[in-house]
C-alpha cells in the first residue's frame, strides 16, 4: 500500500498555500516525496476558480477590506468559494498514476471521504445529481472541492465547514450556485470539534478510500518571531538584522527556534538576548501564528514546514551585539522603512500586526 503523508498545519495564508502546492506538485513529480495531504485552515479569504464569474462576489470591496477578506485568482476548476476560519482546508498532492487516471473518479472519491467523515457525526450527506461537493438533504452544502490536475498530479482540493461562521458566505454566491444554502458540522449538530479532531477523522477515511497507508508528520521547525522597537525622539523604530551571507543575506526580524518543551514566550525572549545581546523590557504575544513550506535547502531536504508565532519586544538599549555566524549588520528603521525593507511576508505581516496593536 503506497504511503500518504498527512500534515497538520494550522493556519496558512491562502498565498502561502498555493505557494506550497507548486513545491510540493513539483517534488511529487520528481518522486522526491510520496502522497501527501495538507490540513489546514485560510484566513477569511474569496477565491475565483477557472470558470468563476466576478458577479458571484456580492460584497463590495470596501466591505471586503474592512472585513479584512482577501480576494485570489486561482487554477483550481470551479467558481467562486470563500475560505475562513473554522473551516477545514484539505490539499491533496497525490499522483493518480498509473491505475486512478480518471478526474470523475477522483472528484467522487473526495466526495466519498468527507461523507463518510461527517457521518462521523451523524450526518447523513450525500451527493447532488450535476452538483460537486457534498450535501445535507440535497440542499445544504457541507463541503465544496475544486482541483488542479497536472499530468496526473493533484493539487487543491476540498474545503470543509466545521465551525464556519455560515453569515460571512454572503459575500458570495457561493460556487455560483442561488437556490442552494451553505451548512457546517457545528449547525447540523451543534457539536464545535476542533479541526484537529475532524482532520483526523478526513485523513483515516481518505486512506480507506485511497487505498493508502496514513503516516502523520509534524512540522520540523517551530519559529518565534519578535518584531524588536525603540522610541527615539517621540517616533517608533524598528530592529532589522541581515542575515549572513551563507545564510541567504536577507533582511529580517529577530527569529529564534522554540525547543522542545519551551513555551513560545520564552523563546522569544531568548532569541531576543542570543540574536541581539538586548533584554526585552516587554514582550507581548501578537496573536499571529503562521505555517509555511520553508525555503531553505540548506538545512535539509523538504519538505520542511515553519509553524512561526510572532512577538512585540520593547528593546532596553540601542546597541545590538550580534552573532556573526547569523548576521553581519543591523539597523533600527521607521515603519515604512523596515516594511520594505524585509525579505518575508511573514516578517512584514509580524511587523504590521506590531503596529496595529501599538507596538
Amino acid at each position: 500500500m503506497r504511503p500518504l503523508e498527512v500534515w497538520s498545519l494550522g493556519v496558512v495564508d491562502y498565498a502561502a498555500g498555493v505557494t506550497m502546492q507548486e513545491a510540493l506538485v513539483a517534488r511529487r513529480r520528481a518522486s522526491a516525496i510520496p502522497d501527501t495531504l495538507l490540513l489546514l485552515e485560510h484566513p477569511p479569504v474569496i477565491t475565483l476558480g477557472r470558470a468563476a464569474k466576478a458577479r458571484n462576489i456580492v460584497a463590495p470591496a470596501a466591505v471586503l477590506a474592512s472585513q479584512g477578506v482577501s480576494v485570489h485568482e486561482t487554477r483550481r476548476g470551479g467558481d467562486v468559494t470563500y475560505h475562513g476560519w473554522g473551516q477545514l482546508v484539505g490539499y491533496p498532492i497525490l499522483d493518480l498514476n498509473p491505475d486512478r487516471r480518471d478526474i470523475r473518479r477522483y472528484m467522487r472519491d473526495l466526495e466519498e471521504v468527507l461523507i463518510r467523515a461527517v457521518g462521523e457525526y451523524g450526518i447523513a450527506a450525500g451527493r447532488v445529481t450535476g452538483l460537486t461537493g457534498v450535501w445535507v438533504a440535497g440542499e445544504r452544502k457541507i463541503a465544496a472541492l475544486g482541483v488542479h490536475i497536472s499530468r496526473w498530479i493533484a493539487s487543491h482540493g476540498f474545503a470543509l465547514n466545521v465551525t464556519t461562521n455560515l453569515r460571512d458566505f454572503g459575500l458570495i454566491v457561493p460556487c455560483g450556485i442561488q437556490d442552494k444554502a451553505v451548512t457546517s458540522i457545528a449547525h447540523e449538530t451543534g457539536l464545535r470539534p476542533s479541526l484537529e479532531e475532524v482532520g483526523r477523522r478526513v485523513a483515516e477515511h481518505f486512506g480507506i478510500t485511497f487505498e493508502r497507508a496514513v503516516v502523520w508528520r509534524k512540522a520540523a521547525q517551530a519559529v518565534a518571531r519578535v518584531a524588536v522597537f525603540r522610541t527615539r525622539a517621540g517616533a517608533r523604530e524598528y530592529l532589522l538584522l541581515r542575515r549572513a551571507a551563507a545564510r541567504g543575506g536577507f533582511w529580517q526580524l529577530v527569529a529564534g527556534h522554540i525547543a522542545e518543551g519551551e513555551s513560545p514566550l520564552d523563546a522569544a525572549r531568548r532569541a531576543v538576548a542570543a540574536e541581539t545581546g538586548l533584554v526585552a523590557l516587554v514582550l507581548r504575544d501578537l496573536g499571529l501564528t503562521r505555517t509555511r513550506l520553508a525555503d531553505a535547502d540548506w538545512l535539509a531536504p523538504g519538505p520542511i514546514f515553519n509553524r512561526e508565532q510572532s512577538f512585540a519586544a520593547l528593546a532596553e538599549a540601542d546597541r545590538a551585539r550580534l552573532s556573526p555566524d547569523a548576521h553581519d549588520a543591523y539597523e533600527w528603521l521607521d515603519f515604512e522603512a523596515a516594511e520594505a525593507r524585509l525579505a518575508r511576508e511573514g516578517d512584514r505581516q509580524a511587523l504590521r500586526k506590531a503596529r496595529e496593536e501599538g507596538f
